[in-house]
C-alpha cells in the first residue's frame, strides 16, 4: 500500500490544515506531488464542511501554502483502511483516534510532531490566541513535516 497521511486535530480548521498545507507543499518543491495522499480530518463536530480559519489561511499564505481548497470534516474509522499514518496533533485528539481505531490498524497511529526536531510532542491550538500562536504553529509544523519527509518522503510506497 503507497503511504498515505492523515492529520488530525479537533475542528480540523487550523492545526491539521496547516499540517496539510505544508506538506503538499513540501512534497511538490521534492518532486513527490503524487507520490504520497495526504489529507485532514478532526476528531470534533463543530466546523465540517467549513475552509480552514481565515487566520491560519492568512498566516499560511504569507509563507507560500495554501489552505483555501480544504474543508473540515470528521475522521471516520473508515479513514484508518485509508491511511497508514494517521497523526494526530495532541495526546487528546490521539486519545480520541485510539478509541475508534480498529483492531485490524496496520500502520502508525501517533503524534504529528514526533518526527520534529523541538522536543515537542503537542502542537498548540492557535484558535483562541493570537497571530504569533499561528506562527508558532507553522514553525512546528514545517519542522515535523522536514522529519517525516526524511522517514518516509525518500519511501512513500
Amino acid at each position: 500500500m503507497q503511504a498515505a497521511v492523515l492529520f488530525v486535530c479537533l475542528g480540523n480548521i487550523c492545526r491539521s490544515p496547516t499540517a496539510y498545507g505544508v506538506l503538499l507543499q513540501k512534497l511538490a518543491g521534492r518532486g513527490l506531488a503524487d507520490s504520497l495522499q495526504v489529507d485532514s480530518a478532526g476528531t470534533g463536530v463543530w466546523h465540517v464542511g467549513e475552509p480552514p480559519d481565515r487566520r491560519a489561511q492568512r498566516h499560511a499564505a504569507l509563507r507560500g501554502y495554501d489552505l483555501s481548497g480544504l474543508r473540515a470534516r470528521q475522521v471516520t474509522a473508515a479513514d484508518f483502511h485509508r491511511f497508514t499514518h494517521v497523526l494526530a496533533m495532541d495526546r487528546d485528539n490521539l486519545a480520541a483516534l485510539e478509541a475508534m481505531c480498529p483492531a485490524d490498524f496496520s500502520g502508525e497511529l501517533g503524534l504529528f510532531l514526533s518526527y520534529g526536531s523541538r522536543g515537542l510532542l503537542e502542537l498548540p491550538d492557535p484558535y483562541y490566541g493570537g497571530p504569533q500562536g499561528f506562527e508558532d504553529v507553522l514553525d512546528l509544523v514545517e519542522d515535523a513535516a522536514d522529519g517525516l519527509l526524511a522517514r518516509i518522503g525518500g519511501h512513500p510506497g
